[in-house]
């Protein structure tokens, strides 16, 4: 393919096979698309599902994909640990080889409007693609989630950028739009308690806290506004998540920029922040997808960190990243299945 675009949407049903299988047979039937991974979660009661192609292909797998989703998941019942504020909850469009980000913005606008005159519910635009600066951070879109959909769409200032402005229960909204390869990143704690590991995404994540004076009163500036503490770590998501089948608690990170902020230097910083609070990092997981250069990266740190002899090999590498991260703990991490470059090979 000289043209490569990523997609790698996130719908709301990470229990029922069922609905998941159908839902990726969808993708799977669009001729030119090569699915490449289907991760259902049952805390968060989420599915990642990643696909890639031409852009005309992987915008039309996107709208298969949505519209067989959207008959099938019922958000009146849905509940994860996952914010989320619809049945089909994100649609990112990611360009990999051969476009830009400028083509991937035009194929978000392009299926968000498809949905939206198909289906009849509220699309959002974020990133890249987004209508309006107050509207490019996805946790603000997502600000209230499902629950507080019907208040949203009451305010003119979050007039859907597609679609009518009418809450539709079963389905809520879908958030579409153009980004980077991010990787969504967990770090494991060897504690069940959330509230750890959300005083950790509190003091790492770029877009940090809010301030609170001696008496706990929110200090504000001038203005009336809300004054925050950055976090330690730029171009970093985070929350504190529970996950209930292994009893343990997470920091769940979506890493916007790896360059920025690579994997190991999250991992390093969630760990010296857990031992501050008492606990231990016990291990992580990448969940989808995550490109080559991160886990070499990684590698070459732990190998220079251990005092280990430099080398060019790969394999060696990866190797020591999946080691020294702990990326094997909670699930076998399969290079060949969990690295972007060797599922489009």
């Amino acid at each position: 393919m000289d043209k490569i675009v990523e997609c790698v949407p996130n719908i709301s049903e990470g229990m029922n096979q069922e609905i998941i299988q159908s839902v990726a047979n969808a993708v799977e039937r669009v001729p030119g698309v090569k699915l490449l991974g289907v991760e259902p979660d049952k805390d968060y009661n989420r599915s990642v599902i990643t696909f890639v192609g031409a852009p005309e292909p992987v915008l039309d797998a996107a709208i298969a994909l949505t519209k067989t989703a959207v008959s099938l998941i019922d958000m009146t019942s849905h509940k994860g640990e996952h914010p989320r504020i619809g049945a089909v909850d994100v649609v990112p469009f990611i360009p990999v080889s051969g476009t830009t980000m400028a083509e991937c913005v035009d194929l978000a606008r392009a299926f968000g409007k498809h949905i939206a005159n198909e289906l009849h519910y509220p699309i959002y635009l974020y990133e890249a693609a987004a209508s309006t600066p107050q509207r490019k951070n996805l946790a603000d879109i997502r600000k209230g989630e499902y629950e507080g959909l019907v208040a949203k769409l009451n305010d003119p200032f979050w007039k859907p950028d597609f679609g009518p402005a009418t809450f539709v229960q079963k389905t809520g909204a879908t958030v579409t739009g153009a980004r980077k390869i991010l990787v969504a990143y967990n770090v494991n704690l060897n504690s069940p308690d959330s509230a750890l590991a959300q005083e950790i995404s509190l003091r790492i994540r770029e877009s940090g806290r809010i301030k609170k004076d001696e008496s706990g009163t929110t200090v504000r500036g001038e203005h009336g506004q809300a004054i925050k503490i950055p976090g330690r770590l730029k171009a970093v998501k985070a929350m504190g998540v529970f996950l209930d089948r292994f009893n343990i608690a997470q920091v769940s990170m979506n890493l916007v920029d790896y360059e920025v902020t690579p994997v190991h230097a999250a991992f390093e910083e969630v760990k010296t922040q857990a031992h501050s609070l008492g606990i231990d990092v016990t291990g992580s997981e990448i969940v989808g997808l995550v490109p080559r250069e991160a886990l070499l990266m990684a590698g070459k740190h732990y190998r220079k960190k251990q005092g280990r002899t430099e080398t060019t090999k790969v394999d060696e590498l990866i190797a020591d990243a999946i080691e020294y991260l702990g990326l094997s703990q909670l699930e076998p991490f399969d290079p060949k299945k969990k690295i972007i470059e060797n599922q489009i090979a």
